[in-house]
């Protein structure tokens, strides 16, 4: 499962697939960044892949007993999505959010208005909530809470 597609995040898709059998899954705006990985500053080449499941807004996948629910978070690419354990209070979120900031917005794909929206949706989840970003530190939404907040207010992401 690719939360976006950028290449340090989808590099081993297709090892992992042919070693496991398992489904790729993404977003259908960052479909392409797999089938044809255009490999910005990777140290390696990175392989095709092709996804079986798309990430659409609202879908459920599971992984054993974990049910996660699909949100669409655009901003760091057209097709970044978080992954929420509801019942569990957990939210995956990629590069949308991490512990003191955002992903970048600089990068092939990246909208600093569609950013802005997509931290303004996740002020919605409980102080509580964990969250595991794509990289650095898990955090809780709590945490982050006041910089979200202003975020939401302003409409807009700030320096």
């Amino acid at each position: 499962m690719s939360t976006h597609g950028h290449w340090d995040h989808i590099g081993d898709n297709a090892a992992v697939a042919a070693h496991t059998g398992a489904d790729i899954a993404v977003h259908p705006l960052d479909r392409e960044r797999l089938e044809r990985p255009k490999p910005l500053f990777a140290p390696f080449e990175i392989p095709p892949s092709v996804p079986a499941v798309d990430l659409a807004e609202g879908g459920y996948i599971r992984f054993g007993e974990l049910r996660l629910r699909v949100l669409h978070t655009p901003g760091h690419t057209e097709g970044s999505v978080c992954l929420v354990a509801e019942d569990d209070g957990l939210l995956y979120s990629g590069d949308t959010l991490f512990a003191g900031g955002w992903g970048r917005v600089d990068l092939p794909g990246g909208d600093p208005v569609a950013m802005a929206d997509s931290i303004a949706r996740l002020t919605g989840f409980d102080d509580g909530t964990a969250v595991f970003p794509g990289h650095g530190a898990a955090t809780t939404i709590g945490r982050e809470r006041a910089w979200m907040d202003l975020v939401r207010e302003g409409g807009r992401l700030f320096a």
